[in-house]
């Protein structure tokens, strides 16, 4: 596995691990400061959705993929 390979999924692994660290204070700081709290959920789960609706078009779609069909 090239370096630069391995250097870019410990990068993302972590990025991830950061992200959710940061979901689950969100979800716990809502949930103990009482119900007004929960309603601070709605909107951190309609971002949630779409940030990983808009992810998961834009590593999907095949037509933006241009640098595929280049020749080496």
């Amino acid at each position: 596995m090239p370096l630069d390979r391995l250097v870019l999924y410990i990068v993302a692994g972590i990025a991830v691990l950061v992200a959710l660290s940061y979901l689950v204070a969100v979800v716990i700081g809502a949930v103990a400061i009482g119900p007004l709290g929960l309603v601070v959920l709605i909107p951190v789960a309609v971002v949630a959705y779409i940030a990983i609706r808009i992810i998961r078009e834009r590593v999907g779609n095949a037509e933006d993929d241009y640098y595929d069909r280049i020749e080496r």
